[in-house]
């Protein structure tokens, strides 16, 4: 089945600006009840404290960064090198694939998986519609490998900010012992997107006619926000708190754009549904913790340790997060191993990071995924997406920890 793509005649309808997204009622809620959870003393004031003290500086790399990403984007930076990939390709599908899968690789390395599930996403969509091919295969790409592809480094994934926290891994200690398994996570998810989808969608011949090249409207603004991301990037190589990183990062480019297209600085920027939504999830899962949620997850973690420990594990993590979310699956789990048990950590944080596909709420990058396509009036096979995502989910997850057992 192809993924269809709304007629480009027939513009959609004007969305209506008062209108309550349902991710936005999904923030609220957790915002409200994590709130609550602290004020009425379900959760004692100690551990309120706590976990807003652990959070702060999550919480400023968030809104610091998604900023940036969304202003590399209005700069074009995306765009360019989307169509940069299609020219590079001379019009061979099977190398458009590998450059689309190593873009979508490379923004959720370094720009963390919402980057690539909100602003690639269209990207890709959009390039998939100038070239007359299927979409489904460039939309999955980028659900796909953001999941996947966020094991490297502290910056591409929430609960990688939190493991190393808890391990005490430096980000290039945190990234050497997390480079198989990463590598592993991403072999097999290149491989299931050419043989499950981009395979059997190729046009005819596996050609396609290349786009002209992509030229940025304001070349000033294009530079300015493409050294952000390369200054961001030294600052998480040279060892720099990322808070501070992408701070620094986002501020040059603020700069550029105040000069250069002081319109563009909205309030709407600030990624406010994200920040409530992980400082909600946050008290509501240590509250739930103290109140049974500790216990059943030890039971599905087990007490083993080896080999058999960590499968369990991953396995653990990739079931819980499907079951309800990735980010509450971690905290849950990391609340119940001990700090020593450093394995068992990694691989718990492998299948939450490469399992949360075979159910569409399993990650907030799905959900953003499909709120994507949706906009862009593109249909996803649901059948085809839960067990081709399934798939990858159980195969990744044992990939990437079989690989992180041969470091450990």
């Amino acid at each position: 089945m192809k993924v269809a793509t709304a007629a480009s005649s027939a513009p959609p309808e004007p969305r209506a600006r008062w209108r309550l997204h349902p991710l936005d009622l999904v923030a609220v809620v957790l915002a409200v009840a994590g709130a609550t959870c602290a004020l009425s003393g379900l959760l004692p004031r100690a551990e309120t404290a706590d976990t807003l003290h652990r959070i702060m500086p999550l919480l400023l790399f968030l809104g610091t960064v998604i900023v940036l990403a969304e202003l590399t984007a209005v700069a074009g930076v995306f765009d360019v090198l989307a169509s940069r990939l299609a020219i590079a390709s001379r019009g061979s599908w099977a190398v458009l694939f590998l450059l689309c899968g190593g873009l979508a690789t490379l923004t959720t390395l370094v720009l963390n998986l919402d980057t690539t599930a909100v602003l690639l996403t269209p990207v890709l969509l959009a390039l998939a519609r100038s070239l007359g091919v299927p979409a489904g295969p460039l939309a999955i790409t980028t659900v796909w490998l953001a999941n996947t592809a966020s094991l490297l480094l502290p910056v591409s994934n929430l609960t990688n900010l939190l493991a190393a926290d808890r391990v005490g891994l430096a980000p290039l200690a945190y990234a050497a012992r997390m480079a198989l398994p990463q590598l592993a996570a991403v072999a097999v998810t290149m491989l299931l997107l050419w043989y499950a989808w981009w395979r059997r969608d190729r046009p005819a011949g596996g050609r396609f006619v290349p786009p002209a090249r992509q030229v940025p409207s304001d070349p000033v603004l294009y530079r300015t926000a493409f050294a952000g991301c390369l200054l961001f990037v030294a600052g998480i190589v040279a060892g720099v708190e990322i808070g501070l990183a992408s701070t620094v990062a986002v501020a040059l480019v603020l700069l550029g754009f105040a000069i250069r297209s002081p319109a563009t600085l909205r309030p709407h920027l600030v990624p406010v549904r994200l920040l409530l939504f992980v400082t909600g999830l946050f008290l509501v899962v240590q509250t739930l913790g103290r109140y049974g949620l500790d216990d059943l997850v030890a039971g599905l973690l087990g007490a083993d340790g080896g080999t058999a420990g960590a499968l369990r594990a991953g396995g653990a993590g990739a079931l819980l997060a499907n079951g309800v979310n990735n980010l509450p699956a971690y905290l849950a789990g990391e609340s119940v191993l001990p700090t020593g048990d450093e394995t068992r950590l990694l691989a718990l944080l492998i299948g939450t990071n490469v399992g949360p596909l075979a159910a569409p709420w399993a990650s907030l990058a799905t959900l953003l995924w499909f709120e994507r396509c949706k906009a862009a009036g593109v249909a996803v096979p649901v059948t085809r997406f839960v067990l081709t995502s399934g798939l990858l989910a159980v195969t990744g997850t044992l990939a990437a920890v079989g690989a992180l057992l041969l470091v450990s």
